[in-house]
Protein backbone atom coordinates (compact mmCIF):
# COMPACT_ATOMS: atom_id res chain seq x y z
CA UNK A 1 0.00 0.00 0.00
CA UNK A 2 2.80 2.25 0.63
CA UNK A 3 4.33 1.95 -2.34
CA UNK A 4 1.06 2.96 -3.70
CA UNK A 5 0.71 5.72 -2.49
CA UNK A 6 4.02 7.14 -3.43
CA UNK A 7 3.63 6.40 -6.64
CA UNK A 8 0.55 8.36 -6.59
CA UNK A 9 2.46 11.71 -4.78
CA UNK A 10 5.45 11.18 -7.11
CA UNK A 11 2.85 11.27 -10.33
CA UNK A 12 1.35 13.96 -9.03
CA UNK A 13 4.50 16.07 -8.62
CA UNK A 14 5.45 14.91 -12.38
CA UNK A 15 2.34 15.95 -13.78
CA UNK A 16 2.55 19.27 -11.36
CA UNK A 17 6.09 20.39 -12.03
CA UNK A 18 5.48 20.28 -16.15
CA UNK A 19 2.10 22.13 -15.73
CA UNK A 20 4.22 24.78 -13.50
CA UNK A 21 6.57 24.91 -16.71
CA UNK A 22 3.99 25.47 -19.12
CA UNK A 23 2.58 27.88 -17.35
CA UNK A 24 5.42 29.91 -16.84
CA UNK A 25 6.08 30.20 -20.66
CA UNK A 26 2.85 31.05 -21.23
CA UNK A 27 2.76 34.08 -19.10
CA UNK A 28 6.91 35.27 -19.09
CA UNK A 29 7.40 34.26 -23.11
CA UNK A 30 3.49 34.77 -24.50
CA UNK A 31 2.68 37.15 -22.42
CA UNK A 32 -0.46 35.38 -21.16
CA UNK A 33 -2.05 36.48 -17.92
CA UNK A 34 -2.97 33.33 -16.34
CA UNK A 35 -4.27 34.53 -12.66
CA UNK A 36 -3.27 32.41 -9.80
CA UNK A 37 -1.32 29.81 -11.01
CA UNK A 38 -1.06 28.34 -7.47
CA UNK A 39 -4.28 28.27 -6.77
CA UNK A 40 -4.94 26.85 -9.71
CA UNK A 41 -2.58 23.92 -9.55
CA UNK A 42 -3.77 22.65 -6.18
CA UNK A 43 -7.29 22.69 -7.13
CA UNK A 44 -6.59 20.58 -10.18
CA UNK A 45 -4.37 18.12 -7.38
CA UNK A 46 -7.28 18.08 -5.48
CA UNK A 47 -9.87 17.42 -7.59
CA UNK A 48 -8.19 15.46 -10.41
CA UNK A 49 -5.42 12.94 -8.63
CA UNK A 50 -7.64 13.30 -4.96
CA UNK A 51 -10.58 11.63 -6.98
CA UNK A 52 -8.60 8.92 -8.30
CA UNK A 53 -7.08 8.30 -5.39
CA UNK A 54 -10.51 8.15 -2.78
CA UNK A 55 -11.92 5.83 -5.63
CA UNK A 56 -8.89 3.53 -5.65
CA UNK A 57 -8.74 3.59 -1.60
CA UNK A 58 -12.43 2.62 -1.68
CA UNK A 59 -13.22 0.46 -5.14
CA UNK A 60 -13.29 -2.80 -2.58
CA UNK A 61 -15.74 -1.31 -0.45
CA UNK A 62 -17.99 0.05 -3.40
CA UNK A 63 -18.22 -2.89 -5.85
CA UNK A 64 -19.29 -5.13 -2.59
CA UNK A 65 -22.08 -2.62 -1.38
CA UNK A 66 -23.23 -1.87 -4.97
CA UNK A 67 -23.27 -5.42 -6.40
CA UNK A 68 -24.45 -7.19 -2.89
CA UNK A 69 -21.60 -9.94 -3.39
CA UNK A 70 -21.03 -11.81 -0.60
CA UNK A 71 -17.61 -13.12 0.26
CA UNK A 72 -16.31 -16.93 0.90
CA UNK A 73 -15.13 -16.73 4.58
CA UNK A 74 -15.89 -19.96 4.55
CA UNK A 75 -17.02 -22.25 1.61
CA UNK A 76 -20.65 -23.18 2.10
CA UNK A 77 -20.61 -26.23 -0.76
CA UNK A 78 -18.37 -27.58 -3.50
CA UNK A 79 -18.60 -24.77 -5.83
CA UNK A 80 -16.86 -22.50 -3.37
CA UNK A 81 -14.85 -24.29 -2.53
CA UNK A 82 -13.60 -25.17 -5.55
CA UNK A 83 -13.36 -21.00 -6.82
CA UNK A 84 -11.13 -20.21 -3.35
CA UNK A 85 -8.61 -23.18 -3.97
CA UNK A 86 -8.75 -21.89 -7.82
CA UNK A 87 -7.92 -18.48 -7.07
CA UNK A 88 -5.39 -19.38 -4.25
CA UNK A 89 -3.53 -21.43 -6.94
CA UNK A 90 -3.86 -18.76 -9.66
CA UNK A 91 -2.93 -15.94 -6.98
CA UNK A 92 0.44 -18.17 -6.23
CA UNK A 93 1.34 -18.46 -9.47
CA UNK A 94 0.98 -14.59 -10.85
CA UNK A 95 3.04 -13.94 -6.93
CA UNK A 96 0.32 -11.74 -6.01
CA UNK A 97 -1.70 -12.62 -1.94
CA UNK A 98 -4.49 -14.29 -2.10
CA UNK A 99 -7.97 -12.12 -3.02
CA UNK A 100 -10.68 -11.98 -1.48
CA UNK A 101 -13.18 -14.37 -3.41
CA UNK A 102 -16.94 -13.14 -3.51
CA UNK A 103 -19.96 -14.54 -5.64
CA UNK A 104 -22.92 -11.76 -6.56
CA UNK A 105 -25.99 -12.59 -7.84
CA UNK A 106 -26.49 -11.49 -11.36
CA UNK A 107 -28.23 -13.52 -14.45
CA UNK A 108 -25.37 -12.27 -16.84
CA UNK A 109 -21.81 -14.48 -17.38
CA UNK A 110 -19.70 -11.86 -15.61
CA UNK A 111 -16.96 -11.34 -13.62
CA UNK A 112 -14.66 -8.40 -11.89
CA UNK A 113 -11.84 -7.62 -10.10
CA UNK A 114 -10.93 -4.54 -8.26
CA UNK A 115 -8.89 -3.05 -5.13
CA UNK A 116 -6.28 -0.66 -4.49
CA UNK A 117 -3.12 -3.22 -4.64
CA UNK A 118 -1.46 -6.21 -5.90
CA UNK A 119 -2.26 -7.77 -2.70
CA UNK A 120 -4.69 -6.19 -1.30
CA UNK A 121 -7.64 -7.26 -4.02
CA UNK A 122 -11.44 -9.06 -4.77
CA UNK A 123 -12.15 -11.30 -7.07
CA UNK A 124 -16.05 -12.10 -7.74
CA UNK A 125 -17.86 -14.19 -10.39
CA UNK A 126 -21.77 -14.17 -10.88
CA UNK A 127 -24.15 -16.51 -10.28
CA UNK A 128 -25.10 -16.54 -13.89
CA UNK A 129 -21.22 -17.54 -14.40
CA UNK A 130 -21.23 -20.43 -12.24
CA UNK A 131 -24.62 -21.70 -13.77
CA UNK A 132 -23.22 -21.32 -18.01
CA UNK A 133 -20.00 -22.06 -17.64
CA UNK A 134 -18.10 -25.30 -17.07
CA UNK A 135 -15.03 -25.40 -15.01
CA UNK A 136 -12.06 -25.57 -17.20
CA UNK A 137 -13.93 -22.09 -19.00
CA UNK A 138 -14.68 -20.54 -15.31
CA UNK A 139 -10.84 -21.14 -14.16
CA UNK A 140 -9.95 -18.99 -17.95
CA UNK A 141 -12.16 -16.19 -16.69
CA UNK A 142 -10.92 -16.45 -12.84
CA UNK A 143 -7.28 -16.46 -14.56
CA UNK A 144 -8.73 -13.12 -16.69
CA UNK A 145 -9.39 -11.25 -13.47
CA UNK A 146 -6.27 -12.79 -11.46
CA UNK A 147 -3.82 -10.99 -14.53
CA UNK A 148 -5.69 -7.80 -13.77
CA UNK A 149 -4.79 -7.55 -10.22
CA UNK A 150 -1.15 -9.20 -11.08
CA UNK A 151 -1.00 -6.39 -13.85
CA UNK A 152 -1.91 -3.80 -11.16
CA UNK A 153 -4.58 -2.76 -13.63
CA UNK A 154 -6.77 -1.02 -10.91
CA UNK A 155 -4.02 1.42 -9.72
CA UNK A 156 -2.40 2.22 -13.48
CA UNK A 157 -6.12 3.39 -14.42
CA UNK A 158 -6.64 5.56 -11.51
CA UNK A 159 -3.17 7.04 -11.92
CA UNK A 160 -4.01 7.63 -15.80
CA UNK A 161 -7.17 8.88 -14.67
CA UNK A 162 -6.23 11.20 -12.15
CA UNK A 163 -3.08 12.61 -15.21
CA UNK A 164 -6.07 13.21 -17.78
CA UNK A 165 -8.39 14.78 -15.00
CA UNK A 166 -5.78 17.06 -13.77
CA UNK A 167 -4.61 18.34 -17.57
CA UNK A 168 -8.64 18.73 -18.21
CA UNK A 169 -9.10 21.02 -14.88
CA UNK A 170 -5.43 22.68 -16.19
CA UNK A 171 -6.22 23.28 -19.66
CA UNK A 172 -10.10 24.37 -19.88
CA UNK A 173 -9.02 27.10 -17.54
CA UNK A 174 -5.81 28.67 -18.77
CA UNK A 175 -7.59 27.87 -22.67
CA UNK A 176 -10.58 29.94 -20.99
CA UNK A 177 -8.32 33.20 -19.96
CA UNK A 178 -6.29 32.79 -23.05
CA UNK A 179 -9.79 33.11 -25.15
CA UNK A 180 -11.41 35.93 -22.50
CA UNK A 181 -9.07 38.10 -22.77
CA UNK A 182 -8.53 38.06 -26.25
CA UNK A 183 -12.48 38.88 -26.29
CA UNK A 184 -12.34 41.03 -24.13
CA UNK A 185 -8.91 42.91 -25.63
CA UNK A 186 -6.93 41.76 -23.24
CA UNK A 187 -8.07 43.27 -20.29
CA UNK A 188 -6.97 43.52 -16.84
CA UNK A 189 -8.57 42.52 -13.65
CA UNK A 190 -11.35 39.41 -13.05
CA UNK A 191 -12.42 36.77 -15.63
CA UNK A 192 -15.81 38.07 -17.19
CA UNK A 193 -19.29 35.35 -17.81
CA UNK A 194 -17.84 34.42 -21.17
CA UNK A 195 -14.75 32.91 -19.11
CA UNK A 196 -16.82 30.86 -17.18
CA UNK A 197 -18.68 29.68 -20.18
CA UNK A 198 -15.93 28.94 -22.31
CA UNK A 199 -14.32 26.77 -19.68
CA UNK A 200 -18.13 24.96 -19.06
CA UNK A 201 -17.85 23.83 -22.94
CA UNK A 202 -13.88 23.00 -22.95
CA UNK A 203 -14.08 20.38 -19.24
CA UNK A 204 -16.88 18.96 -21.70
CA UNK A 205 -14.64 18.86 -24.97
CA UNK A 206 -11.22 18.06 -22.87
CA UNK A 207 -12.79 15.55 -20.71
CA UNK A 208 -14.40 13.57 -23.96
CA UNK A 209 -11.02 13.34 -25.24
CA UNK A 210 -9.76 12.29 -21.55
CA UNK A 211 -12.17 9.21 -21.56
CA UNK A 212 -11.08 8.52 -25.23
CA UNK A 213 -7.32 7.98 -23.82
CA UNK A 214 -9.03 6.43 -20.50
CA UNK A 215 -10.89 3.68 -22.14
CA UNK A 216 -7.79 2.88 -25.06
CA UNK A 217 -5.81 2.21 -22.06
CA UNK A 218 -8.64 -0.04 -20.41
CA UNK A 219 -9.17 -2.09 -23.48
CA UNK A 220 -5.76 -2.61 -23.80
CA UNK A 221 -5.41 -4.55 -20.55
CA UNK A 222 -8.48 -6.57 -21.42
CA UNK A 223 -5.81 -8.01 -24.54
CA UNK A 224 -3.36 -8.11 -21.70
CA UNK A 225 -5.33 -9.95 -19.38
CA UNK A 226 -6.74 -12.04 -21.83
CA UNK A 227 -3.43 -13.36 -22.67
CA UNK A 228 -2.24 -13.39 -18.91
CA UNK A 229 -5.26 -15.87 -18.72
CA UNK A 230 -4.28 -17.79 -21.06
CA UNK A 231 -0.53 -18.51 -19.45
CA UNK A 232 -2.10 -19.49 -15.74
CA UNK A 233 -5.14 -21.55 -17.22
CA UNK A 234 -4.36 -22.46 -20.49
CA UNK A 235 -4.62 -20.36 -24.20
CA UNK A 236 -8.05 -23.31 -25.14
CA UNK A 237 -9.66 -22.76 -22.06
CA UNK A 238 -9.34 -18.86 -22.40
CA UNK A 239 -10.60 -18.79 -26.02
CA UNK A 240 -13.52 -21.20 -24.67
CA UNK A 241 -14.48 -18.77 -22.01
CA UNK A 242 -14.28 -15.97 -24.94
CA UNK A 243 -16.37 -18.11 -26.78
CA UNK A 244 -18.94 -19.18 -24.82
CA UNK A 245 -19.52 -15.18 -23.48
CA UNK A 246 -19.77 -14.27 -27.11
CA UNK A 247 -22.26 -16.74 -27.49
CA UNK A 248 -24.82 -15.88 -24.17
CA UNK A 249 -23.60 -12.28 -23.29
CA UNK A 250 -26.12 -9.50 -22.59
CA UNK A 251 -26.42 -6.18 -21.10
CA UNK A 252 -24.62 -6.44 -17.87
CA UNK A 253 -26.38 -5.52 -14.63
CA UNK A 254 -22.73 -4.21 -13.33
CA UNK A 255 -23.44 -0.69 -11.35
CA UNK A 256 -21.24 1.99 -13.11
CA UNK A 257 -18.33 2.10 -11.13
CA UNK A 258 -17.79 -1.56 -11.89
CA UNK A 259 -18.58 -2.12 -15.05
CA UNK A 260 -15.45 -1.26 -16.74
CA UNK A 261 -13.51 -3.88 -14.27
CA UNK A 262 -15.84 -6.79 -16.27
CA UNK A 263 -14.95 -9.33 -18.05
CA UNK A 264 -16.85 -8.24 -20.89
CA UNK A 265 -18.87 -5.13 -21.70
CA UNK A 266 -21.33 -3.01 -24.68
CA UNK A 267 -19.52 -2.70 -27.15
CA UNK A 268 -20.20 0.35 -29.84
CA UNK A 269 -19.52 1.06 -33.33
CA UNK A 270 -17.46 3.94 -34.88
CA UNK A 271 -16.83 7.01 -33.08
CA UNK A 272 -18.88 5.29 -30.03
CA UNK A 273 -16.46 2.46 -29.94
CA UNK A 274 -13.77 4.98 -28.69
CA UNK A 275 -15.83 5.43 -25.77
CA UNK A 276 -15.96 1.76 -24.75
CA UNK A 277 -13.99 -0.06 -22.09
CA UNK A 278 -14.06 -3.51 -23.96
CA UNK A 279 -12.84 -4.94 -27.25
CA UNK A 280 -14.76 -6.64 -29.39
CA UNK A 281 -15.19 -10.39 -28.19
CA UNK A 282 -14.11 -11.61 -31.72
CA UNK A 283 -10.56 -9.23 -31.54
CA UNK A 284 -10.04 -10.45 -28.39
CA UNK A 285 -10.34 -14.35 -29.62
CA UNK A 286 -8.49 -13.68 -32.37
CA UNK A 287 -5.88 -11.77 -30.47
CA UNK A 288 -5.21 -15.13 -28.52
CA UNK A 289 -5.45 -17.66 -31.57
CA UNK A 290 -2.18 -15.47 -33.14
CA UNK A 291 -0.59 -15.00 -30.39
CA UNK A 292 2.97 -16.82 -30.15
CA UNK A 293 2.39 -20.50 -28.58
CA UNK A 294 4.69 -19.50 -24.81
CA UNK A 295 7.33 -22.61 -24.39
CA UNK A 296 6.49 -25.12 -21.90
CA UNK A 297 8.41 -24.50 -18.38
CA UNK A 298 11.74 -27.38 -18.73
CA UNK A 299 12.24 -27.64 -22.20
CA UNK A 300 14.33 -26.14 -24.36
CA UNK A 301 13.82 -24.08 -27.18
CA UNK A 302 16.28 -24.01 -30.57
Amino acid sequence: MFKRIVLFLATNLAVLALLSIVMAVLQNVFGVTLGNNGALLVMATVFGFGGSFISLMISKWMAKRSTGAHVIEQPRNEAEQWLVTTVRRQAEAAGIKMPEVAIYDAPEINAFATGPSRNNSLVAVSTGLLRAMNRDEAEAVLAHEVSHVANGDMVTMALIQGVLNTFVIVLARVVGRVVDGYLNGNREGGPGIGYYVIVFVLDMVFGLFASMIAMWFSRYREFRADAGGANLAGRQKMIAALERLSQTYGESTLPKQVAAFGISGAVGHGLRKLLMSHPPLAERIQALRDAPVAPVRGTVVG
